[in-house]
């Protein structure tokens, strides 16, 4: 009897449900790791994240040739190759079953349940839960439908957590000898990612010693981009170097229980870990999530703006809002952005220059370290109005205000706006005529909309959707949901 546990976004060894129970029974198992650059650049996914993916790599290779595990990394052109590319290898490798933790995206399902179909007469298949700490679908509405509001779904997620808590995989016991671990180094274009160490004991690590110190003062400090105030760990978390259930185990490691209402030290960043958790859970629900479409189907046909320009001004930090420009220069020059600048950011390009969200979104997923499709679509559609949420549309920050709240100092703005960097304090988030009067030679630009009229322009946007008659609506909503319903029937069934 020989196992065969194929990685995917799961790169880890401890609390892997599909590594775990694959070596169960002492069975002698193989690991293997799928690598396709063309979905990689389909899905456009950073350079950055590519190089974290690659090192990462390498570093899961080690430790499972400490359990005298062997992992070979196979390659393809397509991913529809993926299930004749098993079958060849497994002609030269014989198995007696293949274990995996389930993928969420349309595609990674399709070519799962294309996997399965092909592969279903030469070797048992089982597939787990290993992204979540509740299954997807699980979670669901008296009437047995998927929540699409983000507080009742936290509420039946801390219920269940309160009646079942959670299950931690341990680490699987060595199969013999250590074996030489496999030299692994991806193609393709790659940012260095060396800020940011590698494996599973530096992501335990920074996780417990943002619960050490981070975690008490997290609801308090989370909002300042000039603090080291948040846990830094979803870019482990987007590759599944960690996972939800053990950050719940750190936390209950160190406050000595779960925190299971607002007021409690610690509960502000669990809430973080349950929206992760609502944002994965929608994707699998709402296929067209994956497939650039909005949550709401009414606003489709918002009418968004096409101005090159100003995406240009946005992406490359020159719109003459400081916090907005050093967050987008962070942004380019890191790979990394923290969560109140991605707020930021989202609104100013949906609501102040009313351009698609969908561009934000692929912006972002082509930059971050931390790139994943439930998070990043989830957030985006959240800032537009478009996505979860009860009451969106109105909702627009201001993005001078927000400076002056959240980097009152300007310590952030001046680390990555150096023209700005002699501007006085109290002038630091509305530089311009001190920049006019004293630095009449400066560059920066003066600000490209005027905030008050663009936030009333996003406003009367979505006024326009009211208009529409609820048949028009209620259409929209049935044909979606029947569009949703037949995805789902072409896929598969929940994992174990």
């Amino acid at each position: 009897m020989r196992h065969l546990v194929w990685f995917r976004a799961d790169l880890r060894v401890a609390d892997n449900p599909a590594l775990y129970e694959a070596t169960a029974d002492g069975v002698k198992v193989s690991a293997i790791y799928i690598d396709c650059l063309k979905q990689w650049q389909q899905h456009g996914r950073s350079p950055i994240q590519r190089d974290f993916l690659s090192r990462h790599l390498q570093a899961l290779s080690t430790e499972l040739a400490a359990l005298g595990i062997p992992l070979t990394v196979l390659t393809i052109d397509d991913s529809s190759q993926t299930p004749e590319l098993l079958v060849n290898w497994l002609a030269d490798h014989p198995h007696d079953a293949l274990y995996a933790n389930r993928e969420i995206g349309l595609d990674e399902r399709r070519r799962d349940k294309a996997v399965q179909q092909r592969l279903k007469e030469l070797l048992e298949i089982r597939v787990f839960n290993g992204d979540c700490v509740f299954k997807h679908g699980s979670l669901t509405t008296q009437s047995g439908d998927m929540y699409k509001v983000f507080t009742p779904f936290a509420k039946t997620w801390l219920a269940q957590l309160r009646a079942t808590g959670y299950r931690l995989h341990p680490v699987p016991k060595a199969q013999g000898s250590a074996v030489t671990a496999t030299s692994i180094e991806l193609t393709g274009e790659r940012v260095s990612s060396a800020a940011w160490p590698v494996g599973e004991l530096a992501a335990r690590d920074r996780l417990r010693l943002f619960c050490e110190s981070g975690v008490y003062d997290y609801g308090d400090q989370r909002d300042y981009p000039a603090i080291n105030g948040t846990s830094s760990l979803s870019p482990y978390l987007a590759l599944g170097v960690i996972s939800p259930s053990q950050c719940l185990a750190a936390i209950e490691q160190q406050l000595g229980h779960l925190p299971m209402s607002r007021g409690e030290q610690g509960f502000v960043w669990l809430n973080e870990l349950i929206w992760r958790e609502f944002y994965r859970h929608l994707l699998v629900a709402f296929p067209r999530l994956s497939m650039n479409r909005a949550f709401k189907p009414d606003t489709e046909s918002l009418q968004w703006s096409q101005d090159k320009a100003g995406f240009e001004a946005w992406c490359s930090g020159h719109t003459g809002f400081p916090i907005v420009d050093a967050a987008m220069r962070c942004l380019n020059a890191t790979g990394w952005m923290h969560n109140r600048l991605r707020m930021i950011v989202a609104s100013f390009l949906t609501k102040d220059l009313h351009l698609s969200w969908r561009q934000g979104e692929d912006y972002f997923m082509s930059r971050l370290i931390d790139g994943e499709l439930a998070a990043n679509n989830g957030g985006w559609q959240w800032a537009a109005g478009t996505g979860a949420d009860a009451a969106p549309y109105f909702r627009v920050f201001n993005p001078t205000t927000q400076g002056e709240r959240f980097d009152a100092e300007g310590d952030f703005i001046r680390q990555w706006l150096p023209e700005l960097v002699e501007v006085p304090t109290k002038r630091i988030h509305t530089p311009h005529d001190w920049l006019d009067n004293n630095q009449p030679g400066h560059d920066y630009p003066k600000p490209i909309v005027d905030h008050k009229r663009a936030r009333l322009h996003a406003i009367a946007m979505f006024d326009a959707l009211k208009d529409q008659s609820d048949n028009i609506k209620n259409n929209a909503d049935v044909q979606t949901n029947k569009q949703s319903e037949l995805w789902l029937a072409q896929l598969d069934q929940e994992p174990v």
